[in-house]
């Protein structure tokens, strides 16, 4: 973690660098992550989420250290510089089991927090915000302080034991709930300065009081709203003047910056103004699974009037009928009827899609279209027609009309925003 850190510290000597944070565990967009990375000569961070990996397995069934083996293997095969590779874990706490009392959700907490350390990951964000069964509505400050530091005790225990580079933390969460809004209000409150500083003294209390000191010293950013949300089909921008009082803040805070979440969608220069009022850790997730869907949904068009209905993988047609049999995953977002919950299913920014892709049955169908335009490449007049980007790309001899890298490369147009804004270059380049 000591690029992070030195990162940080250039951030907070006045220099306008940040990072991205990765936020997906699908294999093409992990790729595209690393790929940006050499192609920038750059710090890559990679983060998985509670409820995509655990202990239980989350949604992608794979554990910590199944992530951890995944993501690495991918460095290797690409031949990225390990030293440049950040591991972290988003929304480290109870997220995941919120329907069960206080106690058994911290207890499952615990083992999370250790699984993730002990597998390798050390940038660590502890959030306790969420309110389980029996506790209060919204959770007080205090619990969320105590909670967080009973699991950096856990963490810091782990780190001990295993050994490595000691952990640093996260603190704080944002509002609304992570993965987007479901609605939007014409205008987001952004977080009051008073608040970041009681969320910062609440949990350095609490580090405190159970020996934590030295863990707090490695405590580098703090989780705020800077007026940034999406919905289904709505994204608010970032307005700096909004949040130019909570920006000045954290200038009187060494050593801390602040993480924004839920920043897809923005405005290409937004990117660059939040990390300039020091949001110098940015997450990025269903923008990229976004554009995934769009060079997927793109491919499958391709292969349909390419090849024919009957030798096409109807890729697309698969993936509905999965979604309609196992609705899990989007009908508590979805409450629209109609057309209107097809285009939700289809096109939402919220891409609750991306828990589908994974599915046997869908990924048996990508695999089919992968194989099918790999042994009979599509003419470049239909890539033109619907990868008109990937198409230039090819004509510049930049990749190749495989279609693993023109998904790749559809997906590092999301990642080329991000990385131009944050500037994080290692000093070699």
């Amino acid at each position: 973690m000591q690029p992070l850190l030195d990162l940080i510290q250039r951030h907070k000597a006045g220099e306008p660098v940040g990072i991205y944070a990765v936020c997906s565990a699908h294999p093409l967009v992990l790729k595209a992550a690393l790929k940006q990375g050499l192609e920038d000569n750059s710090l890559v961070l990679i983060e998985a989420t509670s409820n995509q990996v655990n202990q239980d397995g989350g949604y992608t069934g794979m554990k910590p250290a199944d992530f951890y083996s995944l993501v690495h293997s991918f460095a290797d095969e690409l031949g990225f510089a390990k030293q440049n590779l950040l591991l972290g874990g988003d929304h480290l706490g109870p997220n995941c089991w919120q329907h069960l009392p206080a106690d058994e959700a911290m207890a499952k907490s615990d083992v999370l927090i250790e699984a993730y350390v002990e597998a390798g990951f050390r940038k660590i964000h502890l959030d306790c915000s969420m309110s389980c069964v029996g506790d209060s509505i919204p959770l007080d400050e205090a619990t969320v302080a105590n909670r967080a530091a009973r699991l950096c005790k856990i963490a810091e225990t782990t780190w001990q034991r295993v050994g490595g580079e000691p952990p640093v933390y996260i603190i704080g969460t944002e509002v609304p709930v992570p993965g987007g809004a479901q609605e939007l209000e014409d205008e987001l409150e952004v977080t009051r300065p008073s608040d970041a500083a009681q969320t910062l003294d609440m949990h350095q209390t609490a580090f405190a009081a159970m020996g934590l000191d030295a863990a707090w010293e490695r405590v580098v950013g703090l989780v705020v709203q800077p007026g940034v949300e999406f919905d289904h089909h709505q994204v608010i921008h970032y307005d700096a003047p909004k949040a130019k009082a909570l920006s000045e803040f954290i200038e009187t805070v060494p050593g801390k910056v602040f993480e924004a979440h839920s920043t897809d969608y923005q405005a290409d220069d937004a990117y660059g103004e939040l990390v300039r009022d020091h949001f110098a850790i940015l997450k990025v997730g269903p923008a990229l699974t976004f554009a995934l869907r769009e060079a997927l949904f793109a491919l499958d068009a391709v292969e349909r009037e390419w090849l024919g209905e009957h030798r096409a993988s109807h890729l697309r047609e698969t993936v509905e009928q999965v979604m309609r049999q196992e609705p899990d995953y989007w009908h508590k977002y979805y409450a629209n009827t109609g057309h209107q919950r097809y285009l939700d299913c289809q096109y939402s920014f919220s891409d609750r899609i991306r828990y589908y892709w994974s599915h046997p049955v869908v990924d048996a169908a990508v695999q089919k279209m992968v194989s099918n335009l790999s042994e009979l490449p599509a003419p470049r007049t239909l890539l033109s027609q619907y990868l008109p980007n990937q198409y230039k790309a090819v004509s510049r001899g930049e990749i190749s009309a495989d279609p693993e890298s023109l998904i790749i490369h559809k997906v590092m147009e999301v990642n080329r925003m991000y990385s131009r804004a944050c500037g994080s270059f290692t000093e070699e380049q």
